[in-house]
């Protein structure tokens, strides 16, 4: 019956680190900034429309 019971406890351990982890990586993915959406070339417009 121990053996029972230390596996299931390693098993509610280990599921408990992983929703741990899991939250805590989402959480870091939050904190950073958006990157500025500034375009790297621009074309000069010659006042004709398409």
């Amino acid at each position: 019956m121990s053996r029972l019971l230390a596996a299931a406890l390693t098993m509610v351990a280990a599921a408990a680190l992983a929703v741990g982890a899991a939250l805590g990586i989402v959480a870091l993915l939050d904190a950073t900034p958006d990157q500025p959406n500034n375009p790297l070339i621009t074309y000069e417009t010659t006042g004709r429309e398409r």
